[in-house]
């Protein structure tokens, strides 16, 4: 388990957005998966199933303080949007992929944050695959889902980031507020 345990806190600090929930999380995580070594299967993915019970510690733990959950607007974030600002925004001139170009410009600190900012289900999702880099078949094993639903929370996931990457360039003046032939989607 130890080599796990660097890429289990930085999935539980994406998960909880606290450094010291995220230390309660792995710690709960290690004694359960410790408790329950004997379900675990010879051969079989190990990391994911810790990962497993490390993101049921945190559905359990927070989903007793949240009663509702929250409401998504995904009709407010348009198909390729930071695509499209960002050319709008004239950042295609240095490479072909103008989110790219833009991406190169923001702090890893500025990402994580709206990576912790998603609703829960698809803030797991996103760590996992953005932070801890696993594939779509190791997610789905780990949190016990559907791959197809690893998948739409992925691309809800990257829509929300996309709008929201582009407030924080916004805001720190990498690109103007309103660039001509900005796309409209509010």
């Amino acid at each position: 388990m130890k080599p796990l345990l660097d890429a289990a806190y930085r999935t539980a600090y994406r998960l909880s957005g606290n450094a010291g929930d995220a230390e309660d999380l792995v710690q709960e995580a290690a004694l359960l998966a410790w408790r329950g070594y004997g379900s675990f299967e010879a051969g079989t993915n190990f990391r994911a199933w810790f990962f497993r019970i490390l993101t049921n510690a945190f559905y359990s733990r927070y989903r007793r303080t949240r009663r509702e959950g929250q409401a998504v607007e995904l009709e407010e974030v348009p198909e390729l949007y930071l695509w499209r600002q960002s050319s709008a925004a004239g950042l295609n001139d240095v490479l072909q992929d103008p989110a790219t170009a833009l991406l190169a410009r923001l702090e890893g600190e500025e990402v994580n944050a709206a990576i912790a900012a998603l609703p829960e289900e698809y803030r797991v999702v996103a760590a996992l695959y953005f932070v801890d880099d696993l594939p779509y078949q190791e997610i789905a094993d780990t949190l016990g889902v559907p791959i197809g639903t690893v998948r739409s929370r992925l691309h809800r996931a990257r829509r929300q980031l996309q709008r929201a990457l582009w407030e924080t360039a916004v805001e720190r003046g990498l690109v103007p507020a309103r660039p001509a032939g900005e796309v409209r989607g509010d």
